[in-house]
């Protein structure tokens, strides 16, 4: 286990985690999160699927938990980190990863999130509810990942990921 990538894991979902108070979209039950759609894209992209993933599910928990969030995060952040992951191993190219948040959350988790509201929260709306709110938070929150990716910031965690350990 690489301890500097766990590290920025936990740091990433600090982030999101404590911007959940802040930055949000209410949409019906769901709440909207952009600033989620951009750390998975940003760790997808620095540390990979399986941290993206990790992250992605913590922060998703740790929102339930602390009633900022709720079960319609899950889908709504896992599909997107999870496919941001693999197309950008496949792609080698940010847009990569961007397009396969997009993919994941706006449409995959849009969807996957219909049957966890109807038979899980209760809720009676269609299908197709989330795809609208969850896209343009997905976008957002995609081109927001974009843009960090080249500041200087996400230039220093980059090379610091680089770096061997003494």
């Amino acid at each position: 286990m690489d301890v500097r990538k766990v590290s920025f894991t936990a740091l990433f979902m600090a982030v999101g985690v404590l911007s959940a108070h802040l930055i949000y979209i209410p949409v019906g039950i769901a709440k909207c999160f952009p600033v989620q759609h951009a750390i998975n894209v940003l760790l997808a992209i620095l540390l990979g699927t399986r941290y993206a993933v990790s992250a992605a599910f913590g922060i998703s928990l740790l929102r339930l938990v602390l009633g900022t969030g709720s079960l319609l995060a899950f889908p709504g952040s896992l599909f997107g980190a999870l496919l941001a992951g693999l197309i950008y191993k496949r792609t080698q190219h940010v847009a990569g990863a961007v397009a396969g948040e997009i993919i994941g959350t706006g449409i995959i988790g849009s969807l996957a999130a219909y049957p966890v509201a109807a038979y899980i929260i209760g809720s009676k709306v269609g299908a197709l509810f989330f795809v609208v709110p969850f896209l343009v938070s997905t976008v957002g929150g995609s081109l927001i990942a974009c843009m960090l990716y080249y500041t200087p910031v996400t230039a220093y965690i980059r090379e610091h990921l680089k770096q061997k350990t003494a």
